[in-house]
């Protein structure tokens, strides 16, 4: 057997208060029925006084009495006349034993009078309610003195208690038909209102209600993403713990109810959550966050608000990046290995010619041209992965004839990063600014070109590494066209770019790059360099300075990543060992500097050797 539903919110506080609106009415009725009865009886009493106090008081009652013969024939007809007249039941003069002498009924004159006398024959005039042989009467009894003071008689004078209720009931029926309108009215209003709520809540009762607010705080806190509800005006009128940690609004100030104005989030972003209309995945920065921002307006008529969702993507932009410099070093490999073919077979065409000494020569000052920078990466900055990185970028830049150079300042050694700094988090970094320098650097070589300036230098990346002090100093320098000074803020914000959009879109690196180094409690800036183009500089904080750390340097181990063996002599009669060749393809020798990302090095040094 299936059991009743229980009654939704709206019918039961329709019952309810429709039982009070009852209620109500009913008791102010009875309230009113009362008070006009008690108000009908006080009326009543004085009216019987005064008619019975007039008619004992009237010239002739007591001769009439008093002066022998049957005192029914003179005071009947005296006292019908007044009692129509003073609109009161009955008035009854008798004897001072009771007997009575005048009666509505004439049948019962002669008989005793049905009621109380002794206070009456007192001198006192009282009122009592009574019945007679009229029914329930309030009377009133008083008595009749003759000239000498003497009481020769009794009067009573009364109203029956059915008259006084009728009169109470004609009095109230115009006051009981507008109860019962108040009644029909709220009633109706009553419904009209329990209509609309049981539309709100969808005719679910106060228990299904219950249980839907706890699944909701439930779902709102469990849901990873941000979801963020504003109303009207712009203020926040929901926010999960997702949204207050994507935004960076933390647990501990209440934010619900204030505007997303004076939240202090980025100009952009709060642009995007006061929208009127949808945003569809935007990707937005916070302090030290990327997120993607889907904004829907909740509709009625008019703007009632938005509903905004925000999904982290930090990580997914770090990759992204990461991606595009694994695809710019296949692509540089690409173009090395036909370069190294090309030069392989230039030695082999030589040594075919019998010019062995030529083909030597070639080989040892490619080799050497290429080893160059290998040798400055690899001894200044043990890191695995930052000398990967900087190997790989000098070989992308040597294919765009720009130059890496590694400042003699440099200096990281294997181990000295804490475990809080991720090497993801430097490749974004480094990674991002050497590209942007390295843009840079090539196009104010071409911009030089194309005003007929002649410049035979090759331009030029400077970069330092150094970690010293207890901090991480990354500084990458160009000699392109240069940055505004009044706009070295703005370069840091999203969308900010100098170059042609790309199918990809641009702007987002240096944003990337001021987010990573301020979520490791770092800054990135950027100033002038000296060879005229622009310098960035990010210093991130690696610990107290006496922290412990391991052995590093040429006596402690190698980098696991990095294979190091010492390589032997080379016979100059014997071709060079070119494992990889170095160099970009139909560049000239002054250009093969920037280096090769696996060219092997020559034995004449004391450093680790090959990698």
């Amino acid at each position: 057997m299936r059991l009743p539903r229980p009654r939704s919110l709206a019918g039961q506080l329709f019952a309810m208060q429709v039982v009070l609106v009852t209620l109500m009415v009913a008791g102010a009725a009875i309230f009113m029925y009362v008070t006009a009865h008690d108000r009908a009886e006080e009326a009543a009493a004085r009216q019987a006084e005064s008619t019975a106090r007039s008619v004992a008081a009237a010239p002739g009652v007591a001769e009439a009495i008093t002066g022998g013969g049957n005192p029914s024939d003179v005071l009947q007809p005296y006292t019908e006349r007044a009692r129509r007249d003073t609109a009161v039941t009955f008035i009854t003069i008798m004897a001072p034993d009771g007997t009575r002498y005048t009666h509505p009924n004439p049948d019962v004159i002669g008989e005793a009078f049905l009621g109380h006398t002794a206070r009456a024959l007192r001198g006192e005039t009282f009122t009592e309610t009574y019945t007679g042989t009229l029914g329930p009467s309030l009377r009133v009894v008083t008595p009749v003195r003759a000239d000498d003071g003497r009481i020769v008689g009794l009067v009573s004078a009364g109203i029956t208690v059915k008259t006084i209720s009728d009169e109470v009931r004609r009095q109230l029926m115009p006051v009981l038909y507008v109860a019962v309108g108040a009644l029909a009215l709220a009633g109706l209003a009553t419904y009209l209102i329990n209509a609309r709520l049981r539309r709100h809540t969808h005719g679910m009762n106060a228990g299904e209600l219950s249980r839907l607010h706890d699944y909701h705080q439930a779902t709102l806190h469990a849901v990873r993403e941000g979801l963020l509800m504003l109303d009207g005006t712009g203020r926040i009128a929901l926010v999960n713990d997702g949204a207050r940690e994507l935004l960076g609004v933390g647990s501990g100030g209440e934010v619900v109810g204030r505007p997303v104005a004076d939240l202090g989030l980025p100009a952009p972003l709060t642009e995007a959550l006061l929208s009127p209309g949808p945003r569809v995945d935007e990707v937005h920065l916070t302090r030290d966050r990327t997120v993607v921002v889907n904004t829907s307006p909740v509709t009625g008529g008019e703007h009632r608000g938005t509903v905004v969702t925000l999904r982290d993507v930090t990580e997914l932009q770090t990759l992204t990046g990461e991606l595009d410099s694994a695809r710019g070093f296949a692509e540089a490999l690409r173009s090395q290995a036909h370069e190294s073919a090309n030069r392989l077979h230039a030695v082999v065409s030589l040594i075919e010619l019998g010019r062995t000494e030529q083909a030597v020569e070639f080989a040892t000052a490619e080799l050497e041209l290429a080893q160059t920078l290998t040798d400055r990466v690899t001894g200044a900055v043990t890191e695995p992965v930052l000398a990967a990185l900087l190997l790989g970028k000098a070989a992308q830049a040597n294919e765009q004839g720009v130059e890496l150079v590694l400042s003699p300042e440099s200096r990281i050694d294997d181990g000295v990063l804490p475990p809080t700094l991720p090497p993801r988090d430097l490749v974004t970094v480094l990674g991002n600014l050497i590209d942007n320098a390295v843009d840079a650097a090539a196009e104010g070589a071409r911009t030089r070109t194309a005003s007929g300036i002649r410049d035979t230098a090759q331009p030029q990346v400077r970069v330092t590494a150094l970690a010293a002090d207890g901090e991480l100093l990354l500084r990458v320098a160009d000699d392109g066209p240069g940055v505004d000074p009044s706009r070295a803020e703005e370069v840091f914000a999203r969308g900010w770019t100098t170059k042609r959009a790309g199918p990809a879109g641009r702007g987002l690196g240096l944003a990337l790059v001021r987010q990573a180094a301020r979520r490791h409690g770092g800054e990135a800036t950027l100033t002038g360099a000296e060879a005229g183009g622009a310098e960035f500089t990010v210093r991130l904080p690696l610990g107290p300075p006496d922290a412990p750390r391991p052995p590093v340097g040429p006596s402690g181990p190698p980098p696991p990543s990095v294979p190091r063996a010492r390589a032997a002599e080379p016979d100059p009669t014997a071709p060079a060992r070119t494992a990889n060749p170095p160099g970009p393809p139909e560049r000239s020798a002054s250009r093969t500097r920037a280096g090769h990302p696996y060219p092997r090095r020559p034995a004449d040094a004391d450093r680790p050797g090959d990698r």
